[in-house]
């Protein structure tokens, strides 16, 4: 056994090559999505396929590696040089704009030789476009492939050979390909810098030694997350809540979760959510597995080691081919971004049963989804922008929640203005908080955005966005936050939209979305 201060060391060292990674895609990819925005994650797993550590990225892209480390696994002996690029969702992926690298690392120390891999390093970065229907591939439709690229497990390099033959087709698939390539060419770069930090610690340490400190560390996180479900009360909990619709005209689309604590053991069961929907917001079964690890972890409180044995003690059910665990060729694009939100809303609904004095009211309920892009015959130069917008963080049971924030399995920063207008046809004319929109209560639900979009030429514009007709719920007795609304103004006519759209628009409209607020907690005081 060893120390738990070297487990620890370990553990920082692993995260601190993960963080690096990062900083290496950020500043070398061309999209303002990946470099302004940093919508991206990286990761290191051990040679079993476990996860290791992981940066502190974006939630939902985080949670659902280790299923597509494992389904490429399923399929790939990976060897030395060989770089593994996929996206698609039925293989452990996302939504297809989210593209997953993944390298083996063997070690290149003299007479340490080694049959397998003893690490793999992975990243997964969400491309501005990668073709499809509508540019920024996030618009409503009824088919996977009419969202974009599909790239199944792919060796991108082999034996450190460049597939020329895929890129190729890729490229010519996708909108802005010279910025495609620019972010792919980033992914590689953050695989190099994993892969030669990882060796530089196999030149240091004995493998042995390394695989012991690993599974010790992942016990570790496991006993952690025991300690945390061993403070719940056993029992059943139940709660449901609802997306606003398909984007197709249905009624409210229910999710429900049967969350059972027993022994040190969750099951969260979803099986008795809505069936799967016609438009993109399906998801699949590892985004749902992202969203049950991240309302956990969120229990942990921040410091812990994050790590395969974290997700030991947690089971998900679901329904094949309900819309939590949807069937190819269901589309997903939405799922990912906006029903995963919805996921974490039913799970922190159920545990405020069993532990109200820890969870807090519903977030804004929705990532705000804006994809704006072209086509060559538009213009001279092809675009695609996308962004997700902010808003109310829930009242909390100790204090107001935080106001104009990415909240839950979204953890981007915002584009910032200057950067945005730069580089594409756009002009920003209003961007603070939507003052009013926080529920009430003891705890005050934070504030949504307001931020309004000048257009200087035509274009086609997305729009995924939920809480449209649905408040974020208060807890406690607090009040509901404000639903968001879409507004359009054309030749000084104001329209309201739905949450779900794609339209163009010409020179000089204005868009304006105002996102929802977060709920209150507690009851006012009189």
């Amino acid at each position: 056994m060893h120390d738990i201060i070297e487990v620890e060391v370990f553990n920082k060292l692993f995260s601190s090559i993960a963080e690096e990674m990062g900083i290496i895609l950020a500043h070398s990819s061309f999209s303002a999505n990946i470099k302004e925005r940093r919508d991206f994650s990286c990761a290191l797993f051990d040679g079993k396929g476990d996860l290791v550590a992981q940066a502190a990225h974006i939630p939902v892209h985080l949670g659902a590696m280790p299923m597509t480390l494992s389904a490429v696994l399923s399929e790939m002996d990976l060897q030395p040089g060989d770089v593994v690029i996929v996206n698609d969702p039925y293989q452990g992926g996302s939504h297809l704009p989210d593209i997953t690298l993944i390298e083996p690392v063997y070690p290149v120390r003299p007479g340490l030789a080694a049959i397998r891999p003893l690490f793999y390093v992975v990243n997964r970065a969400h491309h501005a476009d990668v073709g499809g229907k509508h540019p920024g591939s996030m618009g409503l439709v009824n088919h996977l492939a009419d969202e974009g690229y599909v790239i199944p497990p792919t060796l991108l390099f082999k034996g450190g050979v460049y597939n020329d033959a895929f890129i190729r087709d890729f490229l010519n698939n996708v909108r802005s390909p010279e910025e495609r390539l620019g972010d792919l060419r980033a992914q590689i770069a953050s695989l190099a810098r994993g892969r030669l930090r990882i060796n530089d610690i196999l030149n240091r340490y004995p493998m042995a030694h390394i695989s012991s400190i690993l599974d010790q560390l992942k016990d570790y996180s496991e006993r952690l997350m025991v300690n945390v479900i061993n403070r719940l009360s056993n029992g059943r909990y139940t709660f449901t809540d609802f997306l606003d619709d398909d984007g197709a005209g249905s009624p409210p689309i229910p999710i429900t979760v049967d969350l059972d604590i027993k022994d040190s053991h969750i099951v969260a069961d979803f099986s008795r959510s809505a069936a799967q929907v016609d438009t993109p917001l399906n998801t699949v079964s590892a985004v749902v597995m992202s969203a049950t690890v991240y309302v956990f972890q969120c229990l942990l409180g921040e410091g812990h080691p994050i790590n395969q044995g974290s997700y030991r003690p947690l089971q998900i059910r679901t329904r094949p081919g309900s819309i939590v665990d949807a069937q190819s060729p269901a589309p997903v694009a939405a799922g990912n971004v906006e029903t995963s939100q919805r996921i974490v809303d039913v799970l922190l609904g159920a545990l405020a049963q069993a532990v109200p004095e820890l969870i807090p009211a519903a977030s804004c309920g929705s990532m705000n989804n804006i994809a704006v892009g072209n086509n060559a015959e538009f213009s001279d130069k092809e675009f695609s922008y996308y962004e997700t917008i902010g808003g109310g963080m829930g009242g909390r049971p100790t204090m107001d929640g935080l106001s104009g924030i990415q909240t839950h399995m979204t953890n981007t920063m915002n584009t910032p203005v200057e950067a945005l207008e730069h580089a594409y046809p756009i002009r920003v004319e209003k961007y603070g908080f939507r003052n009013g929109s926080g529920g009430s209560g003891l705890y005050k639900g934070g504030e949504g955005i307001a931020r309004s979009y000048r257009f200087l030429e035509k274009a086609f514009v997305s729009l995924l966005s939920e809480r449209r007709k649905l408040s974020p719920y208060g807890l406690a007795g607090g009040r509901q936050g404000l639903t968001g609304e879409n507004i359009l103004i054309q030749n000084k006519i104001k329209r309201k939209l739905g949450g779900k759209l794609v339209f163009e628009v010409r020179a000089d409209d204005l868009l304006l979305i105002r996102t929802p607020g977060g709920g209150g907690w507690g009851a006012d005081q009189p």
